[in-house]
């Protein structure tokens, strides 16, 4: 909060009005019925499956897309199809695979849309298994199955991050942040990357 209300920049206090706009909307359409926020839950999910299962990283986000979409048809039958289609684009995006024509993966840089920019869920769970892996506090088998699916995903990883992201890191991994301050810089800078 004293980073916001003191040190932020107009960059950063527009990228924090864009998110208190996102959660009020949020808290107006599942705060009331008490339901978990679907972007929370699929991406609470994603890295659930992600530690538990050695299938591929496809897979996990079908799988979480089909948990966030049969939740909103349960929870909110007033939501149209289109509409469903809508949120779950923006909360779990639909990578396709390396072979779909309608791929919004490129297979050359894992979770990046065509337009070049990786979705901020996707960049915040990059972030959070690079610096894991950069600190050695990696869960066992993680590094080796991202190793698998990717090869050498650390440097992958750092040339997908913008550079706003890569500051932040690189601040906090070199000791000069707390984890508090890298937190709420981190998301400061994801906002700005929307």
């Amino acid at each position: 909060m004293d980073y916001i209300l003191n040190r932020c920049g107009a960059a950063e206090i527009e990228a924090v009005a864009a998110a208190v706009v996102r959660r009020k909307r949020d808290l107006a359409l599942f705060g009331e019925s008490h339901m978990l926020d679907p972007r929370t839950f699929a991406k609470k999910a994603a890295e659930d499956l992600t530690l538990g299962v050695g299938g591929g990283l496809e897979m996990v986000r079908r799988t979480v897309r089909d948990m966030a979409a049969g939740m909103l048809r349960r929870e909110a039958p007033e939501l149209g199809e289109d509409q469903i289609e809508e949120l779950l684009d923006a909360w779990v995006p639909d990578g396709g695979g390396a072979d779909h024509p309608d791929s919004r993966v490129e297979t050359a840089n894992a979770g990046s849309t065509r337009n070049g920019r990786v979705p901020p869920d996707v960049l915040m769970a990059m972030v959070d298994q690079f610096v894991t892996y950069s600190t050695g506090t990696m869960q066992n088998g993680a590094d080796e199955a991202l190793r698998r699916e990717m090869g050498d995903w650390p440097e992958r990883y750092w040339r997908s991050f913008p550079a706003v992201v890569r500051s932040v890191v690189s601040e906090y991994l070199k000791g000069g942040t707390t984890e508090k301050e890298f937190r709420s810089r981190l998301r400061a800078a994801l906002d700005m990357t929307r």
